[in-house]
């Protein structure tokens, strides 16, 4: 382990917990600024509508696609803050693990903790598996594959990932090994 010091105390976590939180706030304000928009989208159309004695060609369905869109992004949106919140309270109470990452798969990685030994039979590294949806943040994990990284265990199971130069975290659940 690093030492005693809680991982929240290290510039580049609290950096990184930042940008998480932006990202977050991202899908937020992108998810409630479609809704705003397709409300009045909806309300031009209806307008135009009544003017012109019939409906605006495809507007209705715009209108659908920007109110689920942007529904669905801000619950990802509220979903990454409180993710960010929950990531912040668990790191400040532990101190990160230095290790390698090793990449068992598109998104089942290993991280082997400083002290790991892969001859001894009883060692084994911590299997985790990537909790992201997005491409781009899956492919930046597996661009560490023999890279060193820090990682912490933020709750049952749970565990975040960082590395010098990375200014965000990265979510992972602690994978099932394949008998």
């Amino acid at each position: 382990m690093e030492g005693v010091s809680p991982a929240t105390e290290d510039p580049h976590t609290r950096a990184a917990l930042e940008g998480y939180r932006a990202g977050a706030l991202r899908w937020l304000v992108g998810g409630v600024i479609a809704v705003v928009l397709a409300v009045l989208l909806g309300a031009v159309a209806i307008s135009l509508a009544e003017d012109r004695g019939r409906p605006v060609p495809l507007a209705g369905l715009v209108v659908v696609a920007l109110v689920s869109g942007g529904v669905v992004s801000a619950i990802a949106g509220l979903g990454g803050l409180a993710r960010a919140l929950r990531w912040s309270r668990a790191l400040r109470a532990v101190s990160w693990q230095r290790g390698l990452l090793r990449i068992a798969g598109p998104a089942i990685v290993a991280f082997e903790p400083e002290g790991y030994d892969e001859w001894d039979p009883d060692d084994e590294p911590v299997r985790l598996r990537l909790v992201s949806t997005s491409v781009w943040r899956t492919r930046q994990v597996q661009d560490l594959d023999g890279g060193e990284v820090r990682a912490a265990p933020v709750g049952s199971g749970q565990w975040v990932l960082t590395a010098e130069g990375l200014p965000t975290l990265f979510g992972a659940r602690t994978a099932r090994r394949r008998r």
